[in-house]
């Protein structure tokens, strides 16, 4: 057996065991490796400590039972490993910046925070095709002017995401000489959620300007606030950019001490991105703030 295929064993134990107690010697003893050699190979692969990826898997496991079932928060936060509702609060509330009883009754308007799906190829993605160390800087403020449509993600039932965003960005990449004095040698992909309560999304396929003085007819102009981005390279084709989302989301967001502001994310599309070719290189950022304590 292969180390991939081993640390996959023991991560397939772990999502097994999110409702129950579990140690480091017993997933490395089912993997077939020492722990010391599993801890040191999952941390090489995922850049987090073997403990804190099932802390934020139990939370992530915590999001779907807070928005899918009626179970008492309480139980939960048990199952979660966590000694009481309060720790578990204080501990979901820094991750995600909401608490588990808002976020249960409004969890269609934080369509971003998504559970990771992990198997063979998605761990090779993140050890391959991912910095897992995102550079962190702040953004100034952006005019930007292009297309925008609404669309459901791919966490959604009504997923629509390959009918909407090729098909604007084919028609904006046609129009888009027609936008003066660009600024950079970049487009933008901007995603943000529509109004509250709803799983749907917006998204603009745009280029920066200096100004708003010559809007092509049907574009359409907005304005990014100055913002704090966490941002990372994506290497590969752009259908595998979900992966790198997942990661984003799922791993890193939960295991740092930062979290998501709930503006904007933006991908960016430079002289590097090559749509379907394994060369292809691009970014994508989320904006974020110092966790709440």
């Amino acid at each position: 057996m292969n180390f991939l295929a081993q640390i996959q064993k023991g991560i397939d134990l772990i999502e097994d065991r999110l409702d129950t107690e579990i140690d480091a010697a017993e997933i490395a003893r089912d993997a077939g490796i020492s722990q010391w050699h599993f801890q040191r190979m999952f941390k090489a692969l995922t850049n987090e400590t073997l403990k804190t990826y099932i802390r934020s898997r139990r939370l992530a496991n915590a999001l779907d039972k807070l928005a899918s079932t009626n179970a008492r928060i309480i139980d939960i936060a048990l199952a979660s490993g966590f000694e009481s509702q309060e720790s578990f609060t204080r501990a979901f509330n820094k991750a995600f910046g909401v608490t588990p009883a808002s976020y249960r009754r409004h969890h269609q308007a934080f369509p971003f925070l998504r559970k990771v799906r992990f198997d063979s190829e998605y761990l090779r993605h993140i050890n391959h095709n991912i910095s897992l160390q995102p550079e962190i800087f702040d953004r100034p403020e952006m005019k930007l002017i292009g297309l925008r449509t609404q669309y459901f993600g791919v966490d959604s039932e009504k997923n629509n995401l390959a009918q909407k965003l090729p098909g604007l960005w084919d028609k904006f990449l046609a129009r888009l000489d027609e936008v003066q004095e660009q600024v950079g040698n970049l487009c933008y992909g901007i995603i943000r959620q529509t109004p509250a309560n709803s799983d749907e999304l917006e998204y603009f396929a745009v280029t920066e300007v200096p100004d708003f003085q010559h809007v092509p007819a049907g574009m359409t102009q907005m304005t990014l606030p100055a913002t704090r981005y966490a941002r990372f390279t994506h290497h590969g084709e752009v259908d595998n950019l979900d992966r790198t989302v997942n990661y984003i989301y799922s791993s890193w967001l939960a295991g740092t001490g930062l979290r998501h502001t709930w503006a904007a994310d933006i991908e960016y599309y430079g002289p590097e991105f090559q749509a379907n070719s394994p060369a292809s290189l691009m970014h994508y950022a989320i904006p974020v703030t110092p966790e709440t304590r």
